[in-house]
């Protein structure tokens, strides 16, 4: 349940917070100062001014002032200038540090803030997240974190790279930061319902927008502004939605699975390459399957949820348990929503030197969900050894064209429009 922040636990003036940072120095602690120097605000830049960006950087915001932190926007960054420049005037930042293109996040780093939020397309989070970690950024990315193998495990090694250099690494899979869903696990994880056995994920809702092409615009243009159509850009929509449930899964089970058979197709799109629904049985060894089920198809029954049957009870995601066991929860803060919450996590581990890394999580959770798309597009049974230990594998380097590089080059050839895969042959 949502409970209003005490103030006694929660907020934390300014003035702790440089004396915690302090602190963290003399100790040697090797991890980045939260403020610039000579300042007592925390510098915030935003990659990708889309709704998704502009809503995290709101929930970021908000956030700050749960915890009673001062917060500066110093930059903004999208493929198009003009809607980092729409972000920057909101938010007080100067037009010289609002940049478009596709370099437009180097020129950000260089603004120098404490915290990068992540939300462009997500065919540039790899490079985005590597680039954010090298410069010693503490970093919010919205889900998922990549639509290819390569991808996937560019974003564990920066992950990794996150770790040695003590940096706070937070996704966009706020179920992780939801009260509802920690009780859950919490359970789960000891025990409530023994050993999770089996169970289905779901995504299943309407269409999403799509964009019409221009006349004369060009390839870049089209994909960035229509890039929910494209799985170049997107991942298709079981890697841009479906990820969240997927992740439960696998936080509830303790680990991605090993093995997906799917099927899918496509009927109803008009742009783009992608499908438009998605089955896919998922195998986490030792006889635990899951069924995925994902679509998005007007008219059609919704349903977004996910459900565990155990040895000894069973449990929506979120709740709803049905168990003979008791199992004492504690309660979990939830202050604004998950989505205000994952960057109060965030903001608050920086504080107390204490980094959280998600980076791993939502990596093996994307790559879940690229495992089940390779599997339904080529109809073969895939492995999780293929996208991530075999490199002889042919799916192992497969990679998504045109790629964030071939973006910041200026080399981008769309995909024609309504071509797919086709599985199997004839």
């Amino acid at each position: 349940m949502n409970k209003k922040p005490n103030k006694k636990s929660d907020d934390v003036s300014r003035r702790d917070f440089i004396k915690a940072s302090a602190a963290l120095a003399a100790v040697g602690v090797a991890t980045n100062r939260i403020f610039a120097a000579g300042t007592e605000k925390v510098r915030v830049a935003l990659i990708g001014c889309g709704g998704r960006g502009n809503g995290a950087l709101n929930d970021c915001l908000a956030a700050a002032k749960q915890i009673n932190l001062n917060v500066e926007v110093v930059a903004t960054a999208d493929w198009f200038k003009g809607k980092a420049e729409g972000t920057g005037k909101d938010k007080g930042v100067p037009p010289e540090r609002c940049f478009g293109g596709g370099d437009a996040y180097k020129k950000l780093l260089e603004a120098k803030p404490d915290v990068v939020l992540i939300a462009t397309s997500p065919n540039f989070r790899p490079v985005h997240f590597e680039a954010a970690i090298k410069a010693g950024k503490h970093v919010f990315m919205e889900k998922p974190v990549a639509v290819d193998p390569p991808g996937g495990r560019k974003i564990i090694e920066a992950g990794e790279l996150a770790k040695q250099k003590k940096l706070s690494v937070v996704a966009g899979t706020q179920r992780r930061h939801q009260a509802s869903y920690l009780r859950t696990q919490y359970a789960v994880e000891r025990g409530a319902i023994g050993k999770i056995v089996g169970g289905c994920v779901w995504w299943c809702g309407g269409a999403l927008w799509y964009q019409k092409r221009k006349e004369n615009e060009s390839d870049a243009d089209y994909m960035v502004r229509n890039w929910v159509s494209f799985a170049e850009m997107s991942g298709d929509h079981i890697v841009e939605q479906h990820v969240h449930n997927l992740d439960v899964a696998n936080w509830y089970i303790g680990h991605p699975p090993i093995l997906a058979i799917g099927y899918g197709g496509r009927a109803r799109r008009k742009t783009g390459d992608q499908f438009d629904f998605f089955s896919i049985e998922y195998d986490y060894e030792d006889d635990v399957h899951i069924h995925s089920m994902c679509r998005q198809v007007n008219g059609t029954y919704g349903r977004v949820s996910e459900h565990f049957i155990g040895t000894e009870g069973s449990t929506w995601g979120d709740g709803n348990m049905k168990s003979k066991k008791k199992i004492d929860v504690p309660d979990f803060p939830e202050h604004g929503g998950p989505y205000v919450q994952e960057h109060i996590d965030l903001l608050n581990s920086i504080l107390k030197g204490e980094p959280i890394n998600e980076a791993r999580n939502v990596a093996e959770s994307t790559l879940t969900a690229i495992l089940g798309r390779i599997s339904t597009y080529t109809g073969q049974a895939v492995r999780w050894s293929d996208l991530t230990e075999k490199k002889d594998s042919q799916w192992y380097n497969l990679t998504l064209k045109p790629t964030a590089e071939d973006f910041e080059k200026g080399t981008v050839k769309a995909p024609p429009d309504d071509v797919v895969p086709v599985p199997g042959k004839d």
